[in-house]
């Protein structure tokens, strides 16, 4: 991976893209989505490849993603399943609750020839589990994150949904990673599944140990996150804000982690980057709002 490679890294979102359907109006979604519109924000080319349906529904999604700088070629359209949707219902403090619905377009999403050309090139593939709750999607992603050369980042957001996971799909998941991101009710189901014990720091370190992993990620929401790089763990507390919703912070969080471990950042500067980022998105309304210019100019190459 050469210097020029890096001043616009290419990082695929690979997943559910969707509407969520929030109290307050429908708004875009989908964590791959998310992630790739703010890699996309902090520099990056960003390639979201996923599947809609062959709906209005689906046709604004295309609409919007292209508005906002990104890549649609990756997104299939399919011509049976709807576009996929989600209820999102908020609690006092804007934490959101989802009701996932199936037999949606992204559960059929498809590594076609011309995807697999482009994860040949990518720096970065960012997944999840969602979108492997069909054997479609099972295959699908693996079968891009096998395209994808060997130094290109493979980051693995557990987002544990509902009952749309299994043990044999993370243990799968965290075997093809290179960087682990969860949260902390994510963390002790995780631990647990392979026998992590101690304190959160013994848990991530075991975790990274066992599977290889270059870095590990832990958010903590009010409470701040934790991120391991190599042999060294940072912590950083959280922010005072008047949060709008929390739906997308994660999201933003894992772009910024992604951006500054491509570009050998300080564990530090990362940590810092990830929580900036991802408290401005806690202020405003849906996962992808407008980025204020200032991030737009932030450098992707090490100062």
């Amino acid at each position: 991976m050469n210097a020029k490679q890096l001043d616009r890294p290419l990082v695929i979102g690979l997943g559910e893209v969707l509407w969520d359907l929030l109290p307050a109006g429908r708004q875009l979604g989908g964590a791959p989505a998310n992630f790739a519109y703010h890699a996309h924000a902090l520099g990056a080319e960003a390639l979201v490849v996923s599947r809609v349906g062959n709906d209005a529904l689906g046709r604004e999604i295309l609409h919007r993603l292209e508005g906002l700088g990104l890549r649609i070629d990756g997104i299939g359209t399919d011509p049976s399943a709807p576009t996929g949707t989600v209820s999102v219902a908020l609690d006092r403090h804007g934490t959101p609750t989802f009701t996932i619905h199936e037999g949606v377009a992204w559960d059929f999403v498809e590594a076609r020839p011309e995807i697999l050309e482009q994860a040949a090139r990518a720096n970065a593939v960012c997944f999840g589990t969602l979108a492997q709750r069909t054997a479609a999607g099972r295959a699908a992603i693996r079968t891009v994150l096998h395209a994808a050369p060997p130094s290109a980042l493979r980051i693995f957001d557990v987002n544990l949904r509902q009952h749309f996971w299994t043990p044999d799909v993370i243990e799968t998941s965290l075997h093809l990673a290179d960087v682990l991101k969860l949260n902390d009710t994510e963390l002790p189901v995780v631990a647990r599944l392979f026998g992590a014990n101690g304190d959160e720091a013994a848990q991530v370190r075991a975790l990274a140990a066992r599977f290889e992993l270059e870095a590990v990620a832990l958010t903590k929401g009010a409470q701040g996150s934790a991120l391991l790089v190599g042999d060294t763990l940072v912590r950083r507390p959280g922010s005072k804000l008047e949060i709008a919703d929390t739906v997308g912070a994660g999201d933003s969080y894992t772009a910024a982690l992604t951006l500054g471990l491509l570009t050998h950042l300080d564990p530090h500067r990362i940590l810092e980057s990830a929580h900036r980022l991802a408290d401005y998105v806690c202020t405003q309304p849906g996962a992808m709002p407008p980025i204020p210019p200032g991030w737009r100019a932030a450098p992707v190459s090490p100062p």
